[in-house]
């Protein structure tokens, strides 16, 4: 519920703090007091259109801040919630107006943008008057005040998802009839291209690995003639080995002679002999080490040329090739088995159509004893409010190819204000006086069934008194006890039910000239000489004090 609004800056109001209770608040004063400034403060604080003339003349900005207490699992902290805002303690919504006409706003001190103050307030306050009938005039809420009031949100809950389950399968066969054409039309194409792909079978990473062991081939065939040039070098027809033997054998025959010059040489040949001999050993061995068959070489760039003229005729990578055959081979077997998966996906299709049809007739039925209900509850409250001539009547339209998540009926309140005329929808042929009754008789008897916790009223008396306007005055009060009512009133017999009242007054600003709005919260006795004032008018008489006090002792019974 509201706890507290604060307003500063805001037209005639420089400085203004009300604190809120439970049940029914009252504010009353003569016209033009301020009422309306009061209440096109606290719209602006609940995301409101705001309004550079709103700003107190002479000041930059102005602001009014709405303190909430609500349960923790109310749907405005659900909103805030979603928003990414902190939703400890109570909320808190507040709105800067700067008098350019900016506005800036804020929940629990951050910032928000409009929209989702906007969605918050209206989960918290609901503002009516006489010419702001929206639970009325919004045919598109009439649907969801008959299913709150029937208590329809289990089969509505049904309703909405058997709906997902159609949209869902219609997703599917769709789909799959557009796969199912479209291969249709390449039918003889993919058929050729799995063959092809089929035959020659790509892997993945299938390129890459026979580039490297082409590169290693051709590497080592050119390392092998190499290695073949080195050994005929070294042990060949042209090798100095035979040359150096020879010339050691020589030597050696002489190494007796002269020792001294000779047996080094002989060393350094016979090093020689050793080292070319060991060197034609390593060359050899390396050589076996380069052969390979050059016909697996013909075949690895056989192979190799192969994938890469296929990545190029189907114009992906040769990695890719593989999966492309896969995807191929699914469409060609889409193409095979599409009108059996065709007609099993229509037949899906035509079960969850069923089930969605058993389910929003179901609710469609749940709808029309709750439409007779409710029309029963809001024609007893009527009455009392000088409507018994009227009838409200909940006009439902069943077509069942209107088919939505929330089924298939289509809801509004109409009203027939005097026998005999013709029934039509409620913001057509009901007078402003009326619309604000029939709102409030609704309102009544909606009181538990999901109104916001904070109810507004604005002047919803206006051009009723008597026996009428007391009969608004209790059902504000019953209306009270179940969710917090605020009302704007300029009749005594809805002023004598409140339990909390407030007077709204202008008042000179010493010294300023110039005046500015108050709001007191009466006592007992200043109540009794409000509620006179509000019965006699300019002159209070102790008659219409006497009147007051019967009021007020009649409202506490």
């Amino acid at each position: 519920m509201l706890i507290q609004l604060a307003i500063r800056d805001i037209v005639l109001i420089d400085k203004l703090e009300l604190n809120f209770r439970e049940g029914l608040s009252v504010l009353t004063g003569e016209t033009g007091a301020g009422k309306s400034i009061l209440l096109d403060a606290f719209t602006l604080a609940l995301g409101g259109r705001g309004d550079g003339g709103l700003v107190r003349h002479g000041e930059t900005q102005g602001g009014v801040t709405a303190v909430f207490d609500v349960p923790l699992d109310h749907p405005a902290r659900r909103l805030a919630a979603e928003a990414d805002l902190d939703t400890e303690g109570d909320l808190i919504l507040r709105r800067v107006q700067m008098a350019d006409g900016r506005t800036r706003a804020f929940v629990n001190d951050q910032a928000v943008g409009v929209q989702v103050l906007r969605a918050i307030g209206a989960a918290l306050v609901e503002i009516h008057g006489q010419h702001d009938d929206r639970a009325l005039a919004d045919a598109g809420t009439h649907r969801a005040i008959l299913d709150a009031f029937g208590g329809l949100q289990a089969p509505l809950a049904r309703v909405a998802e058997a709906a997902k389950r159609v949209r869902s399968a219609r997703s599917a066969l769709e789909t799959h009839r557009a796969r199912v054409e479209a291969a249709r039309k390449e039918a003889d194409f993919l058929r050729h291209a799995v063959d092809e792909l089929e035959t020659l079978d790509p892997q993945a990473g299938e390129e890459a690995s026979l580039a490297e062991r082409r590169t290693v081939m051709q590497q080592g065939e050119k390392l092998a003639r190499e290695l073949n040039e080195a050994l005929e070098a070294a042990g060949g027809p042209g090798s100095p080995v035979p040359h150096l033997s020879s010339a050691l054998r020589k030597l050696e025959r002489r190494a007796a002679l002269l020792p001294a010059l000779v047996d080094p040489c002989v060393s350094a040949l016979d090093a020689a002999l050793v080292a070319l001999d060991e060197a034609r050993s390593i060359l050899d061995a390396a050589l076996r080490e380069t052969e390979f068959d050059p016909r697996e070489l013909e075949r690895v760039e056989e192979r190799l040329f192969a994938l890469r003229a296929a990545s190029r005729k189907y114009h992906v990578p040769a990695d890719d090739l593989a999966a492309l055959r896969e995807r191929y081979l699914a469409d060609v077997a889409a193409i095979d088995a599409g009108e059996e998966a065709l007609g099993v996906l229509a037949a899906e299709l035509g079960q969850a159509e069923a089930a969605y049809g058993a389910a929003a007739a179901k609710l469609s039925e749940g709808r029309r004893r709750a439409a007779k209900a409710l029309d029963a509850a809001v024609k007893a409250e009527l009455p009392p409010l000088k409507l018994e001539r009227a009838r409200f009547i909940t006009e439902i339209t069943t077509d069942s190819d209107s088919r939505d998540a929330a089924g298939i009926d289509h809801v509004a309140f109409w009203a027939q204000t005097n026998p005999g005329t013709r029934p039509g929808p409620m913001m057509k042929v009901a007078s402003g006086g009326e619309l604000s009754r029939f709102m409030l008789a609704l309102k009544v008897v909606l009181a538990d069934k999901g109104s916001a916790p904070t109810l507004i009223f604005d002047e919803i008396d206006t051009g009723v008194g008597g026996a009428v306007a007391d009969a608004i005055g209790a059902r504000l009060a019953r209306l009270a006890a179940r969710v917090q009512v605020v009302a704007v009133t300029h009749a005594p017999q809805v002023a004598a039910q409140a339990s909390t009242h407030f007077l709204i007054a202008k008042d000179a600003v010493k010294g300023a000239g110039r005046v500015a709005t108050r709001v007191a919260s009466l006592d007992s006795p200043a109540r009794r000489e409000e509620i006179a004032r509000m019965l006699a008018g300019a002159t209070v008489t102790d008659e219409a004090r006497a009147a007051a006090a019967r009021l007020l002792q009649a409202a506490q019974a």
